[in-house]
């Protein structure tokens, strides 16, 4: 069996002035992940492995946080512009969440003007939900048309934080954003719902890469940002393996969780079992001896 890569770059230089993280640091992990993660000489030729010219992509970001706790436009929109450079159309990219509002309280200036980079929410005037909702063994939900109709290939870049209920909340979960319902999905701990939710060709089917933003980390009492809880970790975590990657991320809260003294996800009940179900249904491997993890710094 082939090892799934999970690449892990850190950077002491991530952060800019008034705890931003810095757009010319973050392309430098961007450009370092994907170059490890497809074995590339040039970051942009590692690109190409995964998108294909003329595809319209997603970047599916988590803004439910709002100012406290959701992806940096300095990180999406560094990510997006690179991409677009990349392929050559700036339209071509849509960086996007649930709300409008989420958005823009999370920093982000709205935009869908022609030949420039879209941000929007799926509450947008003329997208919204399908009509009819998708069901899938567990799930049965109504897909935002940005996921279903807008895009061909899918990013999820995601927030690493501790759930309450899921365990961790990382790439998979981050698709809660595009059904009109995850509200329905948080009994046993998510499971079997988040796999269930990922199983859907409308999103395994154009899922094509995984970011994990490690750069702060929520490790107790999350989603919700608890200050003493958070750390400074500055780094991304890159993966083809929707399913490696949140295994790594949950390695990743663990660690932070021994180093301050505080008991395992398993020993408070809170155990990512999702992970486990995602692999039984062929998505990606779960197990960290069936992972390759390289570190790098930048």
């Amino acid at each position: 069996m082939n090892k799934s890569r999970v690449v892990i770059i850190r950077s002491q230089s991530a952060w800019a002035a008034k705890g931003r993280p810095d757009p010319a640091s973050m392309l430098r992990i961007f450009r370092k992940g994907l170059e490890v993660l497809t074995g590339s000489s040039l970051a942009e030729d590692g690109l190409r492995q995964i998108f294909h010219p003329g595809e319209n992509i997603g970047l599916k970001i988590s803004t439910i946080g709002r100012g406290a706790i959701s992806t940096y436009p300095e990180t999406a929109v560094t990510l997006g512009l690179w991409l677009a450079k990349t392929f050559g159309r700036e339209d071509k990219i849509i960086i996007w969440d649930r709300t409008n509002e989420e958005l823009k309280d999370a920093g982000y200036k709205l935009s869908r003007s022609a030949g420039s980079l879209k941000i929007l929410g799926t509450d947008t005037p003329g997208i919204g939900y399908g009509p009819e909702p998708v069901v899938n063994r567990s799930v049965a939900s109504l897909f935002s048309k940005i996921q279903a109709e807008l895009i061909e290939a899918s990013i999820s870049l995601a927030l690493l934080k501790d759930h309450g209920l899921a365990g961790i909340t990382g790439g998979l979960k981050n698709y809660f954003g595009a059904i009109h319902n995850p509200n329905k999905y948080h009994d046993s701990n998510c499971n079997p719902y988040i796999a269930d939710l990922f199983e859907i060709d409308l999103i395994r089917k154009k899922h094509r890469l995984t970011i994990l933003d490690a750069l702060r980390v929520q490790y107790h009492r999350g989603p919700s940002y608890h200050p003493q809880w958070n750390d400074q970790s500055n780094k991304l975590v890159f993966g083809l393996d929707p399913v490696a990657v949140d295994t790594v991320g949950w390695k990743l809260v663990e660690d932070l969780r021994a180093k301050k003294g505080l008991p395992s996800l398993p020993e408070e009940r809170r155990q990512p079992a999702y992970l486990k179900t995602a692999e039984d249904l062929g998505l990606g491997q779960s197990r960290l001896e069936n992972i390759e993890i390289i570190e790098e710094e930048v």
